[in-house]
């Protein structure tokens, strides 16, 4: 595997050192292939908001399993996850599944080409769409970690009609503009919320040139609350790209929107798309079983734990002398080693630049303590994540801070 990976992010290259080889995990933890038992706040990027091995999932997907893992045809349990999703999501009328939230962004894009006639986009720097090439400019996460703004066969033609600009101010746009994508709270720059205006300006601005807005809410989608964020912010886009959470821990994703939007899609409109494993039954089947299990006391007990961590790790950073901001939108919870509020993608990189995320990485790591290996990643609680979860993870900081000299 190029890098000993499957994806560049897991290969430890920004904090350096040999990445860990999970064995398998339960709840709020893993374990290494070394048997290392790990408080994990990776939680597969925020997939796994139960916590790993769900026993009601892993039972929910054995059952479907046991009646064929795929077949090339609908079934059931794509309708029915379909109509979860419409239930909670405000202004969506159809939905589309794929297997990931590149896939539905790359279709987001088409799509609102072909609806348009248009060719731009606008995105903003340091929010990540997945690696599709129209969208792979000024991306976050793990293209930011790497130090790849871009990326090697990315054509210049292929992003001659991407515009990217900086998050948290309304762009103005013209009559040549498709769409507009924005993750509402932009969660692969560190974490970082939209400032008030910001998203009621961009549907502003589309509805006044005709463009349309999609929210990428593939982190955000039922992990900030039981509708998402366009219900958090009270902002209805035009499309959505969900994933993560509604996979249940497998491979899904899902574009959706408006009737008449969607309707552009094959097989009833000429914008073509498809995929032979897209809404794979055992996916539909997990998926919908996690978010039966998410409802408004969840989503409390889930804010609560995050709002725990916000309250207590300032102060332990601020005792070792450590400027930080400890940024909390819902359930996500961010760390930035700045002294000043991060709003955009070049305060994000500021922050980075002074190296010390590597150092505490490690540290915590090293005390049982697994944090994303990167300094543009948000930290993932899950469900099953305790009060004393939270305190211990604030005690081994401490401890991490005095050993990481920082």
């Amino acid at each position: 595997m190029p890098g000993g990976v499957s994806s560049p992010v897991r290969s430890f290259r920004s904090v350096g050192g040999a990445p860990y080889l999970v064995d398998r995990g339960l709840g709020a933890y893993v374990w290494d292939t070394d048997g290392r038992k790990l408080l994990d706040y990776v939680q597969s990027y925020g997939a796994s908001i139960l916590g790993h091995a769900d026993p009601d999932v892993v039972a929910t997907i054995k059952r479907a399993a046991e009646k064929g893992t795929t077949f090339g045809a609908s079934t059931e349990g794509e309708v029915l996850l379909a109509e979860a999703i419409i239930e909670r999501v405000a202004g969506c009328d159809l939905v589309r599944f794929v297997s990931s939230g590149t896939e539905a962004c790359m279709t987001a894009v088409r799509l609102a080409r072909g609806v348009t006639g248009r060719r731009r986009i606008v995105k903003f720097a340091g929010c990540y769409h997945g690696h599709s090439d129209a969208l792979l400019a000024a991306g976050g996460s793990g293209v930011a970690t790497l130090g790849v703004p871009d990326s090697a066969g990315v054509t210049e033609a292929t992003v001659a009609d991407t515009y990217v600009v900086a998050y948290n101010v309304v762009p103005e746009l013209d009559d040549s503009v498709a769409a507009v994508f924005v993750e509402p709270v932009a969660a692969n720059m560190g974490l970082v919320a939209p400032v008030d205006g910001f998203l009621q300006g961009l549907r502003d601005e589309c509805d006044r040139v005709g463009a349309l807005l999609i929210f990428d809410e593939v982190i955000t989608g039922f992990r900030v609350g039981f509708s998402g964020a366009s219900a958090l912010y009270a902002i209805t886009p035009d499309l959505w790209c969900f994933g993560k959470v509604i996979g249940g821990g497998l491979p899904l994703a899902a574009l959706c929107g408006r009737r008449d939007v969607m309707e552009y899609l094959a097989p009833i409109g000429p914008v073509y798309q498809a995929g032979t494993l897209s809404g794979s039954p055992l996916a539909t089947a997990a998926g919908l079983c996690v978010l039966q299990q998410l409802d408004d006391a969840a989503y409390r007990m889930l804010c609560g734990r995050a709002e725990e961590l916000e309250r207590m790790w300032p102060p332990v950073f601020a005792e070792f002398g450590v400027d930080v901001q400890v940024v909390r939108v819902q359930s996500l919870v961010g760390l930035f080693f700045s002294d000043t509020p991060v709003h955009n993608f070049d305060d994000a990189k500021r922050s980075v630049a002074g190296g010390k995320f590597a150092p505490f990485f490690h540290a915590m790591l090293d005390r049982g303590i697994a944090l994303p290996p990167g300094p543009y990643e948000v930290l993932f609680a899950s469900l099953s994540h305790t009060w004393g979860d939270i305190e211990r993870t604030v005690d081994v900081t401490a401890a991490a801070l005095g050993a990481a000299s920082l």
